[in-house]
């Protein structure tokens, strides 16, 4: 009787092990031979029949015999040997069979990613279908899309960037003219950064983004603290950091002004235009114009904004009568977020950021990063996010030089972009953004071989770089590509706390958030059942909104 239940229980357990959707397989990549892949599911699911019926005939043998069974004792008559060796030959046979079946299942199949983490309520709820491979349109249609939709938009992108990077460079010879080198913050050469300077953005008007480093005066210096310094750092204060201002000969924080005159309207490293020196804990009114935290010396991000965007305003009415546009600040939440409005009503954004760099490394210190739905705010002004934008840039620059000539890498990413875009002018935003999707192309490009990338691949390459974002969504888990990552290579120079850190989970907002969640689920379906239309409808209809900047700025 127990080898007879052991023996169903086994069976149970091995149409488990088998049956696809109990135990879901979605690979990180879209097969390339679909129809292949769909006869030899219909081939097993036929098998998975056979094995029910088999089951069945057993369950009814099992039942015979427990009958036979118990009429034999009710009888008196002794079990038959027979019977008891039939049993335990079957038995045999079956875990033969089952530990066969987990081998091949590992081993031929080959590795599987884990299967989503999210509850089977919640994901009943979603308002799409998993993804069964992205309709695109045929290779014309989608080459003819981006040759007239997005590489013909950002053709004028190098004018772009070259007319934002001269005016700038005179901007900032006029910010350093008026500050003092003796008691202000000393500006840096800028760096470019972002989608204009890695040749994939789409979104107009086109928009160049530029750090601007900038360092204290002496004796001054800036002391980095990432993860705020802290063995237990909440989750999401993760890949933030302090600035602790210090002398350079480990002296207490002190202040230049006490021993340095200075000119009118001259801003000091510590205190605003209004500032005396105040003592450590003073309460006078000069306190909230402190660059530092008030009672702290940590580097408070939301001062140094406003100290910014004065000396910005400063420097421009110093050169403002040599051009023929008028410039002002653009999104009031955005650090240096500024507008180059012409005579003709036309404009040109561009974003100037003050950052501070992370010892000797191409890491970063923003005060503030460009708005994103599923990013909240810094919990305090003194935390900085550390920016990885130099380092992606120069991965994607080391990567490009092993891939086939006319990659698709970028290509990819731009359609992605594409259609993200117009799918939040369609339904609003979501917890999606344009990094995401560049984090899973870099995801991607680590784990591709470089034939994979070829020109001819655009289409398996996108489809596989949205299963990958679904898969991701799914599982709610989509790791930061470099914290943590020790694939990436070690030419790349990251720091070692960085390559030794916990992964950053960027998704982990859709964890804590369930209505945020949903949402960006039923975006991401309904943007996947919205592309090919797209793609065919803009392949005909191309828009006409393509308004290119001028060559260069006229003087007066």
């Amino acid at each position: 009787m127990a080898l007879g239940l052991f023996r169903v229980c086994l069976v149970v357990v091995t149409a488990i092990v088998n049956h696809p959707l109990l135990f879901p397989r979605e690979n990180a990549t879209v097969p390339e031979n679909e129809e292949e892949i769909l006869r030899k599911m219909q081939e097993h699911q036929e098998k998975l029949q056979l094995e029910q019926l088999r089951l069945e005939e057993e369950v009814a043998q099992l039942l015979a015999e427990k009958e036979a069974l118990k009429q034999a004792e009710e009888e008196g008559q002794p079990q038959p040997e027979a019977c008891t060796a039939w049993n335990l030959w079957s038995t045999l046979c079956m875990i033969l069979f089952l530990i066969i079946e987990i081998w091949r299942q590992d081993y031929q199949d080959g590795p599987f990613p884990e299967c989503p983490a999210g509850d089977e309520d919640e994901l009943s709820g979603l308002g799409g279908a998993p993804l069964k491979g992205l309709p695109l349109p045929n290779k014309a249609t989608l080459d003819h899309f981006y040759e007239h939709c997005i590489r013909s938009a950002t053709g004028d992108a190098a004018r772009t960037r070259e007319f934002v990077e001269g005016f700038v460079d005179d901007l900032l010879e006029a910010l350093r003219s008026v500050c003092s080198r003796d008691t202000d913050m000393e500006m840096e050469d800028f760096i470019g950064v972002g989608s204009m300077y890695e040749n994939w953005q789409v979104e107009r008007p086109l928009q160049c983004h530029l750090y601007i480093p900038f360092i204290p005066p002496e004796p001054y210096s800036f002391r980095p603290e990432l993860w705020c310094s802290s063995l237990s750092v909440p989750l999401d204060r993760q890949g933030y950091g302090q600035i602790k201002v210090t002398l350079a000969d480990g002296d207490p924080l002190g202040c230049a002004c006490s021993k340095t005159k200075l000119g009118e309207d001259m801003l000091c490293l510590l205190h605003g235009k209004s500032g005396g020196v105040q003592p450590s804990g003073g309460g006078g009114d000069e306190m909230k114009d402190l660059l530092c935290s008030r009672e702290t010396s940590h580097l408070d991000a939301i001062q140094v904004m406003k100290w910014f965007q004065v000396a910005l305003t400063r420097a421009w009415h110093r050169i403002a009568h040599k051009y023929e546009f008028d410039l002002a600040f653009g999104q009031l939440d955005t650090p240096g977020s500024l507008r180059i409005k012409f005579r003709s009503g036309k404009f040109m954004p561009f974003i100037l950021t003050p950052v501070i760099q992370c010892n000797d490394s191409d890491l970063y210190f923003v005060p503030q990063l460009p708005r994103e739905p599923c990013r909240g705010p810094p919990a305090s002004s003194t935390d900085w996010f550390l920016s990885f934008a130099v380092s992606e840039q120069q991965f994607l620059r080391i990567t490009a030089k092993a891939l086939p000539e006319d990659a698709c890498h970028l290509s990819c990413l731009q359609i992605a972009s594409f259609l993200l875009s117009k799918q939040s002018r369609l339904s609003g935003p979501s917890g999606l953004h344009s990094y995401h999707l560049k984090t899973v192309l870099l995801h991607l490009l680590l784990s591709q071989q470089a034939t994979n990338w070829k020109a001819s691949q655009l289409g398996v390459r996108l489809q596989e770089l949205f299963r990958f974002l679904e898969r991701s969504l799914l599982e709610k888990k989509l790791h930061h590509f470099f914290v943590g990552n020790r694939k990436v290579p070690e030419a790349m120079g990251l720091p070692e706390v960085v390559r030794r850190a916990e992964p950053i989970n960027l998704f982990r907002p859709f964890i804590l958030q369930r209505t945020l969640y949903h949402s960006t689920m039923d975006f991401f379906y309904e943007m996947l059942r919205n592309a090919p239309t797209l793609i065919s409808e803009y392949s005909l209809h191309v828009p006409s909104d393509r308004a290119s900047p001028p060559s260069k700025a006229v003087a007066l």
